[in-house]
């Protein structure tokens, strides 16, 4: 009688653990569990470590963000070559993806330090990034600050909601110091032209907000920014 037949053993399923805050994982293991994390749940790895975000509310985060990310977008759309927009991931290093609140840089194609990699997130630094920082201060003025340091991204914003206060970061021999206020008017090194009235941005006031960035769009030193993305683009 012939021998009856083997039965093939049932494949194994694959279990993939839940993304936890305080897991260590390299980049990939933490792209491959936060791809089955449910896209209510934010979460950024800093220094191999993954952290969640809180629940953002109005006042504390989402209002803070909405005007910065006002200015950014109004400079970008008389900045052909530049591109401004609100977290978005980042692929810094084998240890780092943070989602910062706010971001611009130079377009690939006009000369920027980052690219956009095939799965349409930014790869390598951005050359500004910022964070409103309610609770998360501790993170945003430490770990955060460390990390774009080291990557480098040439300026960091960190609004600080309690305190009332933006702080404005420019990379400098390897080193974050801060940009001078003339007359409370911070002046981007990264970004000729984006002027920002640091009192009228923290109050509301606009229409003053909008006055000094006309100001810098007005300035020279903007025409010979725009003039130096276009070239790049052309060549």
């Amino acid at each position: 009688m012939p021998e009856p037949a083997l039965l093939e053993p049932l494949p194994r399923k694959t279990i993939l653990p839940p993304l936890e805050a305080g897991d260590r994982l390299s980049r990939a293991e933490f792209e491959r569990r936060y791809e089955a994390t449910p896209k209510s749940v934010h979460a950024e790895l800093l220094e191999g470590e993954v952290y969640f975000a809180e629940p953002k509310r109005w006042g504390r985060h989402t209002l803070p963000q909405g005007r910065l990310l006002h200015l950014l977008l109004t400079y970008q759309t008389a900045t052909p070559g530049s591109a401004a927009g609100g977290e978005t991931t980042l692929r810094l290093d084998e240890e780092n993806e943070p989602q910062p609140d706010v971001v611009m840089f130079v377009h690939p194609k006009n000369g920027g330090q980052a690219t956009i990699d095939d799965d349409e997130y930014l790869q390598g630094a951005p050359e500004l990034v910022g964070e409103i920082a309610a609770s998360s201060v501790s993170i945003d003025m430490h770990k955060k600050l460390e990390i774009y340091r080291r990557n480098p991204i040439r300026e960091y914003v960190v609004w600080r909601v309690f305190d009332e206060a933006i702080d404005w970061f420019a990379w400098r021999d390897g080193k974050y110091v801060p940009l001078p206020a003339d007359e409370h008017v911070v002046r981007s090194e990264a970004f000729p032209g984006l002027w920002i009235n640091v009192p009228a941005l923290l109050a509301d006031r606009w229409p003053e907000v909008q006055k000094t960035l006309q100001a810098g769009l007005s300035n020279p030193e903007h025409a010979a920014f725009g003039a130096k993305l276009h070239a790049a683009k052309t060549k």
